[in-house]
């Protein structure tokens, strides 16, 4: 499903050049959940952003459901995530201006959906929100506003899901909802969940852990 080799990103600062990947090699598997930890700066959000298409590398190859994205021009990779990639991030990135229903479906519409609504609607049912989808995201609680991006993540039903602190900015409770929430998608929908986190508890319910120090990757294996 995803595959890099010998991955390297690198960005010139006025001391230098700076390595933010160093060298990274990494195989994920279709309908496998995947957690990456590490301390902020440490290169985790900056290998999510390439392997899902939206930076450039700058050494290495990165595969993303068997096609070459390091070989893609922009407009290549845009089509590749539309087909194929969710997103859910931190801070929900929902449309102000758009009900709970309107950001779900609005995904959907572009891609000429005929049943976008429909799908919208089934989607904010699975998340516990049917009776909110005439409310916009400033009526919405945090954890309802995330529920809702989960929903528009899901909704168009990608082979990848890549989740960015998705309960970074959520209390405990509501943060363990979500997080159920996004497993049980992922199980029910059987795509490939990519979790970048800071919570190790969080990283521990995926199937495999990886942590992300100083730009270099590695497995961790627990008991």
């Amino acid at each position: 499903m995803i595959k890099t080799h010998r991955l390297v990103k690198s960005v010139e600062t006025a001391a230098g050049k700076l390595d933010i990947l160093k060298g990274i090699d990494l195989e994920i598997k279709s309908a496998e959940s995947v957690a990456i930890v590490g301390s902020s700066g440490s290169g985790k959000s900056t290998l999510l952003a390439l392997l899902a298409g939206l930076d450039n590398s700058s050494q290495g190859e990165i595969f993303l459901v068997g096609e070459p994205l390091h070989n893609m021009s922009e407009d290549q990779r845009a089509t590749l995530r539309q087909k194929n990639v969710g997103f859910v991030f931190q801070s929900f990135q929902l449309l102000a201006g758009l009900t709970a229903l309107e950001n779900i479906s609005l995904p959907l519409e572009m891609q000429k959906d005929p049943a976008s609504k429909t799908k919208a609607q089934s989607y904010l049912e699975k998340v516990g929100l049917a009776e909110r989808g005439d409310h916009y995201p400033n009526q919405l609680s945090g954890g309802e506003q995330q529920r809702v991006a989960i929903a528009r993540a899901f909704a168009s039903q990608p082979s990848v899901l890549f989740a960015d602190e998705p309960t970074g900015n959520l209390d405990s409770e509501t943060g363990r909802n979500i997080a159920d929430l996004l497993f049980a998608l992922n199980r029910d929908e059987g795509c490939t969940l990519v979790l970048v986190t800071h919570d190790d508890r969080l990283a521990q319910r995926c199937h495999r852990q990886f942590r992300m120090t100083a730009g270099e990757l590695r497995e961790e294996f627990h008991q």
